[in-house]
């Protein structure tokens, strides 16, 4: 699986989050599910088929811990940003989003619509 450093250009965080970037199905269906935690640091970016609001929704069942989702669109500019909750069924961005980005729930200070994202390989 591909690796990167996340960075926000627009609010810099206080460290880039490395992400796990997921464009299978198996990968999109799994997302975060069943995994005992997420350190702050890391995350997972899914990058969706299509451009729409109903393939970038995601749900939250089976999941043991509460994220922030962040939507980008094909430019990786922040279209939605939701605190989801476990155990919930469904969230869904507010506009068209071509990645999901699931992180820390820390995180969701540094992320507001319209900031504008970049993605830096990681290396390893």
């Amino acid at each position: 699986m591909k690796r990167f450093w996340l960075h926000n250009c627009t609010h810099p965080l206080p460290q880039p989050i490395r992400v796990a970037y997921c464009d299978s199905f198996f990968c999109r269906l799994m997302g975060l599910m069943f995994r005992p935690a997420l350190a702050a640091d890391e995350g997972l970016l899914m990058a969706q088929p299509t451009e729409d609001r109903i393939n970038a929704a995601i749900h939250m069942l089976f999941m043991n811990f509460d994220i922030t989702v962040v939507w980008l669109d094909r430019h990786y500019r922040v279209v939605d940003v939701q605190l989801a909750r476990r155990w919930r069924l469904a969230y869904t961005p507010a506009r068209a989003a071509k990645f999901v980005l699931e992180i820390h729930p820390d995180q969701r200070p540094y992320f507001y619509i319209g900031d504008q994202v970049e993605l830096e390989p990681c290396g390893d």
